[in-house]
């Protein structure tokens, strides 16, 4: 266990270290990459204020439906296509039929050419079927593709740190 932590350690340290060097390298963002960021950052904003009305056809507009691929943090473990995907928000919002609430924030959004890539910190309250709230804290990952003028999501990962003593998954992630 401790040359696993030593690992991690090391890893997060060599990780760093590339980003500062990186980000210290990284040229200056074109005006077109600049308003390619204010279109991603667009429809992330519908992303969510069709988040919060439930509104999944919404939604999955901003999914490509040709080549969408995503890790969500319930089962099945991915979902490999646009359908299988739009089915499974379909069954959250079954699931929890009251009032949703999503919040993002840390957003960061990288855009070359006609491929970028996006993070994200959402956090989520839903309302089951008898009034109870759930909280939830997710990661997010994503990588859009720019097709016809329209930036679209082509794979997503969502998920939450898991403590490693415990093996259980930390649903309420601070930084």
């Amino acid at each position: 266990m401790r040359r696993f932590c030593l690992f991690f350690v090391c890893l997060a340290f060599l990780s760093s270290s590339a980003l500062a060097q990186t980000k210290a390298k990284a040229p200056k963002p074109s005006p077109g990459q600049d308003k390619d960021k204010a279109q991603i950052e667009a429809l992330y904003q519908q992303y969510i204020k069709a988040f919060n009305a439930r509104d999944v056809n919404t939604i999955m507009s901003l999914y490509s439906p040709k080549d969408l691929f995503v890790f969500d943090v319930v089962p099945p473990r991915e979902y490999p296509s646009w359908d299988a995907y739009k089915k499974d928000f379909e069954e959250l919002f079954a699931a929890f039929p009251g009032p949703v609430q999503n919040n993002m924030s840390e957003l960061s959004i990288s855009a070359a050419g006609s491929l970028a890539y996006a993070h994200n910190i959402q956090t989520v309250q839903f309302t089951g079927k008898d009034g109870s709230k759930a909280d939830l804290v997710v990661r997010v990952s994503d990588v859009l593709r720019k097709t016809n003028g329209k930036w679209l999501i082509v794979h997503e990962h969502v998920s939450v740190p898991v403590d490693l003593a415990t093996g259980k998954a930390d649903l309420q992630s601070k930084p």
